[in-house]
């Protein structure tokens, strides 16, 4: 038999845009001639519960039920026709079919509104000037969380919009806890679920189940599914992977998962899939299966053919959206965070372009683990073919590159084929601060659509940012940061407190470098989180390096990642969270800039002992870094307008040439020697960014030469030709 696959991601992980995986894994299959078909159980959920007809069973189902006693939520009710009447609309205007409606939301008598909207006035600052359409997403985005808690208060413990049960699935080191909630009955938002299951199986009628689960919050949701699926339709296969499984479930040996699941992978999921699909078929065996746990004879066994090889990325294919329903998800905005913002507002298509981290040494990543450990990049010029097949696929024109670290080279080499293709797209990647990001790349990466990147900071402290061997110093993070920023290239960056050994001093001196970098302009975004010791990092390996000790020995028969430890020599790194966070929300909107660093804590703690100045002075500093003369020179501007003119001073006459350029914004003149300058405007065109092969420093000086000028070294970096930068002439 040909086994058909039915991919889906349990509820919930985000309303914007499908988690990428199962797409992903559609689109490999299809390579096979496999047939795949899939779904989105998250935001099938979410618009059966948020339409009229779902607030009405909601409240409904209410009525049967003890009223928790509390003024939010019995406003909540008695404005229920309120709610069921302005459901559709809403929900409608945030999946982008309803933009008038806008108008009628920001005036504040459209919405019903309870505790959510208490904290407008407080954020009237950190709007600013807004858009309407924005403003308008945020109010209907603090109305949808108001509905949130009345789930939560009144049907269901458990739901959250981006992580259903989360609390069950975090760091659950024995699988007691979940087993018991999934013996129970199920909840209201359960019975939507195992609904929205059942159509689609009714629909599909597949021989395998394969359950994406990249995040604690849709673990339980996953089994849930797995639990029905093994009582209503014991002939269908379920397996389960996804992020949660490569990083929790690698020691698994609690049996008791698999009265849920039949199989369990791990990594990366098309080399697994396959040989399920194969086995299932009767066409292999079981130990021929890869990366795969099943119970055998009552015991969790681990099975991974070592014969059998993963694909490299460029015979994975094209991630598939088909049977995605693209023109549904909802475009939330929280406002809190700029990147948060961006990446929860509109839908984007998510790429990979490198399996694995280049860089791969970060103490605290999981660098023993095949998704960092095993690089494989892609080329740009696949790259570019498979967003030209997305566009095509989506209508969509906006891109995640959702990889570890993006290669500095090859988003260079992406962003020239982007602009030779005259691709109309618009991105933004996760990279490191390396110095190779500099002034001239980052205007190449702004004129092929980038819009932001995201990187890691970490703790804004040299000696422990070589703890963690970021390879990185704050001033080279502060540079780089700021050729992006003036490139108009967003900047958020991951940071970090409670690495082992960090201090109180160097807590608040790292709050000082993040303060001092968003007084500079070179940082726009930002998100504190507490450093977690994991399984595979190497802190985790050999915490006893990192002076840290594990809390227990012992490995749970569940989920096997995070480590709970103590930090001797550390301080008490959770008492900073609350100070942290809310003088980052103020940073991030332009207040408090010039707040003492001691007013965000509600303790004592010490001065800081970075400089006031230490990053404006750094960005002063001039880089003298001389070009080499095999670097390639790539010209992104517009062919210049020329003229020839006559010069004269105390008698002598010569011949000038003006060159001007013309921006999409701007108009620029230069004036050289009338040979010079005829030389430059028909030289320009041979180092356009459309020719194959990329002419170097070096080929630009021996044309130079060639014509008999001399001293070219001066002619490059003389005033108006090291202005080009401005018009297109990059150095890379």
């Amino acid at each position: 038999m040909n086994a058909r696959v039915f991919l889906t991601t349990p509820p919930f992980t985000q309303l914007n845009t499908p988690y990428p995986a199962t797409a992903y894994l559609k689109g490999f299959l299809n390579t096979k001639g496999i047939d795949a078909c899939q779904a989105d159980l998250g935001i099938e959920v979410t618009l059966s519960l948020f339409s009229g007809s779902g607030l009405e069973q909601l409240f409904q189902e209410i009525e049967t039920r003890e009223i928790p006693n509390n003024e939010n939520t019995r406003r909540i009710i008695a404005l229920k026709s309120d709610y069921i009447n302005s459901i559709d609309p809403v929900v409608e205007f945030l999946q982008g079919k309803n933009p008038t409606l806008a108008h009628y939301i920001c005036r504040r008598n459209f919405l019903p509104e309870a505790s959510r909207f208490a904290q407008i006035e407080e954020m009237k600052q950190a709007f600013g000037n807004m858009g309407i359409q924005d403003y308008a997403k945020h109010l209907a985005t603090l109305y949808l969380e108001d509905l949130s808690d009345l789930i939560k208060e009144c049907v269901d413990s458990h739901f959250g919009f981006s992580r259903y049960a989360e609390k069950l699935g975090r760091s659950a080191n024995s699988f007691d806890e979940l087993y018991h909630a999934l013996q129970q009955p199920q909840t209201y938002v359960d019975n939507l679920l195992i609904k929205t299951l059942s159509g689609n199986i009714t629909k599909y009628k597949p021989d395998i189940v394969a359950l994406s689960i990249p995040f604690p919050g849709n673990l339980y949701a996953g089994l849930r599914c797995g639990q029905w699926l093994k009582k209503h339709h014991p002939t269908i296969k379920v397996a389960m992977g996804g992020g949660f499984a490569n990083t929790e479930l690698r020691s698994l040996s609690d049996p008791r998962v698999f009265e849920f699941v039949d199989f369990v992978t791990l990594d990366d999921g098309e080399a697994p899939i396959e040989c399920l699909i194969k086995y299932v078929e009767g066409t292999i065996g079981e130990d021929e299966l890869k990366r795969t746990f099943i119970l055998r004879d009552g015991k969790v066994t681990y099975i991974n053919n070592q014969n059998c090889g993963d694909y490299k990325q460029g015979q994975v294919g094209t991630p598939d959206y088909t049977g995605l329903p693209l023109d549904k998800y909802i475009s939330a905005i929280e406002v809190a965070n700029p990147m948060h913002s961006m990446w929860s507002d509109g839908r984007w298509n998510k790429l990979t372009m490198a399996h694995g981290c280049y860089w791969g040494k970060c103490t605290f990543c999981d660098t023993s683990l095949d998704y960092i450990q095993r690089y494989d990049p892609l080329t740009a010029s696949v790259l570019c073919d498979r967003m030209e097949e997305l566009i095509a696929q989506t209508g969509d024109s906006g891109f995640h590159f959702v990889d570890e670290a993006a290669p500095p080279a090859l988003m260079r080499a992406l962003a020239i084929e982007i602009i030779r293709r005259k691709l109309a797209v618009t991105w933004w990647a996760n990279i490191r601060f390396e110095k190779s990001f500099t002034r001239d790349l980052c205007l190449l990466l702004k004129a092929s659509g980038c819009v932001a990147v995201s990187g890691g900071l970490e703790v804004a402290s040299d000696r422990l940012l070589q703890l963690i061997q970021k390879g990185i110093t704050v001033a080279q993070v502060a540079r780089v940061n700021k050729n992006f920023s003036d490139a108009g290239i967003m900047v958020h960056a991951y940071l970090m407190y409670g690495f082992p050994t960090q201090t109180v001093q160097e807590t608040i001196d790292s709050l000082e470098m993040v303060r001092q970098m968003f007084a500079a302009g070179v940082m726009q975004s930002a998100f504190w989180h507490l450093f977690t010791m994991t399984a595979h990092s190497p802190v985790g390996l050999e915490p006893e390096l990192y002076k840290v000790e594990k809390k227990t020995s012992e490995t749970g028969t569940f989920a096997n990642n995070d480590i709970p430890h103590t930090d001797p020599t550390g301080a008490d790194h959770e008492l900073f969270a609350h100070g942290l966070k809310k003088s980052l929300h103020n940073y991030m909107h332009g207040m408090c800039l010039d707040f003492p660093l001691h007013k965000w804590f509600d303790f004592k703690v010490p001065k800081t002992t970075i400089p006031a100045n230490f990053i404006s002075d750094t960005l002063k500093e001039p880089e003298y870094a001389a070009e080499k003369m095999s670097a390639k020179v790539i010209w992104i501007g517009n062919k210049p307008e020329t003229s020839i003119y006559t010069k004269s001073h105390k008698g002598n006459q010569w011949e000038m040439c003006s060159l001007t350029f013309y921006t999409k914004q701007t108009t620029h003149t230069i004036k050289l020697s009338d040979v010079q300058g005829n030389w430059l405007a028909t030289t320009l065109e041979k180092f356009s960014v459309n020719n194959l092969k990329p002419l170097t420093l070096q080929d630009m000086k021996d044309m130079y030469e060639s014509e008999g000028f001399e001293d070219f070294e001066l002619f490059i970096s003389n005033k108006p030709i090291n202005t080009l930068f401005k018009v297109g002439l990059l150095i890379l």
